[in-house]
C-alpha cells in the first residue's frame, strides 16, 4: 500500500519564505526579495563541488538533486550557473508549491523535473554515468533522518556520477545516525573519497563524495574558493576553515 504523503504548505517570517510538510520542521526557504539565490547556510554547503571544477566547466555539465524541498539548489544550477538540471521530487505537492511560491520556473531545455520515487528512478539507464554534481537531500515531514541511508543507495548513487562527479548529502551531524550513515557511505564510495563539514549550529552535516577521490591542496581550493565567491556569491572561502578530508590521507 502507498504511503500518504504529507500535506505542503509555506510560512512567511520577515523577508524568507518556508516551505512545510505539514509540520513546524523547515524544509527549504526563499527570499522573497532575492528568490534565486540560496538562503540557508546549509543548503550553501551542498555547492561545495564547486571546489572541485573549473569554473568554465561548470555550464556544461549537470547537476541533480533527489529531493526538491523549496527548489533553492534547482534554480541555482539551472539560473545562476546556468546547468543542465534534473530534480526527482516523490510528492507532487511539493513541485506545484514550488511553482506556485517559490518562483521555481517550468521544464524547459535546462530543467525536468521528475515526479519519481528517487530510489526507483536513479536505477534508469539513462541516468547512469551522466550527472556531475548530485545534491542529496531526503527527510520526511519529521525531519529525523534520511528517508534513504542504505550503503546499496549510495552505490546507486556512485553509479550515477561521471568519472570527476561529486555527491553532497545532508545528514544531521549531532546523532547517532551520522556516523551510521557515513559508514554506508564510505562503503559504497571508500574511505579516501569522503570530505565534511562541521556542523552547522542547527545541526547540518554536509558530506560530500567523490566519485573518483582527489586531494587538492590548500592553496589550490583557497584561489577556487575565492572564483566561486566572485562569480556566485557564495561564501566558499569560508568554508575552508570547517570542510576537510575524511578517511586515510597519502603522505
Amino acid at each position: 500500500m502507498k504511503r500518504a504523503l504529507p500535506e505542503v504548505n509555506f510560512s512567511d517570517y520577515g523577508d524568507v519564505r518556508y516551505l512545510h510538510l505539514g509540520t513546524e520542521w523547515v524544509q527549504g526557504s526563499m527570499k522573497l526579495d532575492a528568490p534565486f539565490e540560496i538562503e540557508l547556510e546549509y543548503v550553501q554547503r551542498m555547492m561545495a563541488w564547486l571546489l572541485f571544477v573549473d569554473p568554465a566547466e561548470v555550464p556544461k555539465r549537470h547537476a541533480m538533486q533527489l529531493g526538491l524541498g523549496a527548489a533553492s539548489i534547482t534554480k541555482f544550477c539551472r539560473k545562476a550557473l546556468r546547468m543542465r538540471t534534473t530534480a526527482i521530487e516523490l510528492n507532487p505537492q511539493v513541485v506545484a508549491a514550488c511553482r506556485g511560491w517559490f518562483k521555481l520556473p517550468a521544464d524547459d531545455a535546462r530543467l525536468r523535473v521528475v515526479v519519481a520515487d528517487a530510489q526507483t528512478e536513479i536505477r534508469k539507464p539513462e541516468w547512469q554515468g551522466t550527472v556531475d554534481a548530485l545534491q542529496v537531500d531526503l527527510y520526511d515531514h519529521e525531519a529525523a533522518a534520511p528517508v534513504l541511508d542504505s550503503e546499496d543507495f549510495y552505490a546507486d548513487c556512485r553509479r550515477l556520477l561521471t568519472e570527476d562527479g561529486c555527491m553532497t548529502v545532508n545528514l544531521f551531524g549531532r546523532s547517532s545516525s551520522y556516523e551510521r550513515s557515513l559508514e554506508k557511505i564510505a562503503g559504497a564510495f571508500g574511505e579516501k573519497a569522503l570530505w565534511a563539514f562541521r556542523p552547522t549550529r542547527e545541526g547540518n552535516t554536509i558530506v560530500l563524495a567523490q566519485r573518483s577521490p582527489s586531494r587538492p591542496k590548500r592553496p589550490a581550493l583557497a584561489e577556487r574558493a575565492q572564483s566561486i565567491q566572485t562569480r556566485w556569491s557564495l561564501p566558499a572561502p569560508k568554508w575552508l576553515r570547517v570542510f576537510k578530508p575524511l578517511g586515510p590521507v597519502d603522505t
